[in-house]
């Protein structure tokens, strides 16, 4: 009778876990998150939150940015994390995201985060450019190293050069925007058309030009800093530069779309995006997050770095990007890699 009886516990107790693993709610995430980081965004929210699931619907950053303005007449996100800033800004222009102030925002660093209160979208993390310079290749060519982003339009980096295609890579997008706002935009254009004289490729990745000189496929590829430290980490024969005229960057942030059906698991996700724990998972990558005071020293990224973003108005790129990207196709459509 008591092996009877402990067999229908344990059935019991097995039928009760089935069920409360059935109960768990998933929650749809859109994301441009390097896909190195997402497993452990994952697992530590669902450690946390052991009733919610989340469903990664990933790409790159122009491709989610495309993806959800398309779905916006029949959204079917819950939530927005880790894109674009400037991508977000349009899509609150949109009338597309639902603002809230998550717990412990007043700990965040406030410059990195939307500045209406409640925000429409919640600073992860600042990511900005960044230059792999292959030294082998180089060598084999006679490439001396670029100091500058004008360095990058002189004749003798004639096809040497690949970098992100601006309206599938956010980071192509940063770096197209802060030329534009440094310089103004006709000397901006006039600084493309001239670097586009040496472009090989623009890819649709902000990775894959960092990758690419790493594996000595061309010995120049404009990127963002994360890839570049991990390129530099794998033992890759790579200088990473940092030009000195500044950087372009952007804001990895955490928003929620206001059509969402899950409003009180949305809002568990936004909290745990701007929770010590999610910000001390993004310093593995990230050398500036939004919490103070969590970021690492990462090899090969300078100490100024930091200093060396330019002034960079997020909402002028969002309003502009259609314009922006209309432009540049034109222009440069020509030399994008296959799709």
């Amino acid at each position: 009778m008591r092996r009877i009886t402990m067999a229908l516990c344990a059935t019991v107790l097995g039928m009760a876990a089935g069920t409360a693993t059935a109960q768990r709610t998933p929650v749809l995430v859109y994301t441009a998150l390097e896909t190195d980081a997402m497993k452990l965004y994952k697992t530590g929210f669902e450690k946390a939150n052991p009733d919610i699931e989340i469903k990664w619907v990933r790409d790159s950053t122009g491709i989610i940015t495309a993806k959800l303005l398309a779905e916006k007449t029949n959204p079917q996100a819950d939530v927005v994390a880790g894109v674009a800033a400037s991508s977000l800004a349009l899509l609150e222009q949109e009338g597309m995201l639902q603002p809230y102030e998550p717990k412990g925002f007043d700990k965040l660093t406030p410059a990195y985060s939307d500045t209406k209160r409640p925000p429409a979208w919640v600073g992860m993390d600042v990511w900005a450019a960044a230059i792999c310079f292959n030294t082998v290749e180089a060598k084999k060519r006679g490439l001396p190293k670029p100091e500058t982003w004008k360095d990058l339009a002189k004749p003798i980096y004639k096809g040497a050069i690949v970098m992100p295609h601006p309206a599938s890579s956010g980071t192509g997008f940063l770096d197209v925007s802060a030329w534009l706002q440094m310089w103004g935009e006709a000397d901006g254009w006039k600084y493309m058309d001239a670097l586009h004289e040496n472009i090989a490729q623009y890819q649709h990745s902000g990775s894959k030009p960092c990758k690419a000189a790493g594996a000595g496929e061309f010995p120049i590829g404009i990127s963002f800093e994360f890839r570049a430290h991990q390129v530099l980490k794998s033992g890759a024969p790579v200088e990473l530069i940092f030009p000195k005229e500044g950087l372009g960057w952007d804001i990895e942030a955490t928003a929620i779309m206001k059509t969402t059906k899950k409003m009180e698991q949305a809002k568990r996700v936004a909290d745990w995006f701007a929770s010590k724990e999610a910000n001390e998972v993004t310093a593995n990558w990230w050398a500036v997050v939004a919490y103070p005071g969590v970021a690492k020293k990462l090899e090969g990224i300078p100490a100024n770095y930091e200093q060396l973003l330019v002034k960079n108005d997020l909402n002028w790129a969002a309003k502009n990007r259609e314009r922006i990207l209309a432009e540049w196709g034109k222009r440069y459509e020509g030399k994008a890699e296959a799709k």
